[in-house]
């Protein structure tokens, strides 16, 4: 399988950029940044502990002032991986370097 990820609960790939649930706690213990990119309805409904709410559509307006290191790692997430998939390109898209989707979302958890 060489260096491809594969998600522990359903044997599928996981694509280049995203990061199953195992990967994603072990970089929130090394000190990354989580981003849930849902509305703040959702993120009141309950989230991952220590984890920003940055809606989707305030990321381009809020992003830079909350991570100004374009090297920090974020880790961003939604309730099944579509909108924070989309932030990542944006994110990447502006010059953040190490930016990573959890795969699946809170869904897989």
């Amino acid at each position: 399988r060489g260096m491809e990820m594969y998600c522990r609960r359903c044997c599928r790939r996981i694509p280049k950029g995203e990061i199953a649930i195992e990967e994603f706690n072990e970089k929130m213990k090394q000190g990354a940044i989580a981003i849930d990119v849902r509305s703040p309805q959702e993120y009141k409904e309950g989230h991952i502990p220590g984890a920003i709410n940055i809606p989707e559509y305030e990321i381009r307006k809020r992003i830079q002032k909350e991570m100004p290191k374009k090297n920090q790692v974020i880790l961003v997430y939604c309730e099944y991986g579509g909108r924070s998939r989309n932030v990542c390109y944006e994110l990447r898209r502006m010059g953040y370097s190490n930016v990573f989707n959890l795969y699946g979302g809170l869904n897989e958890m």
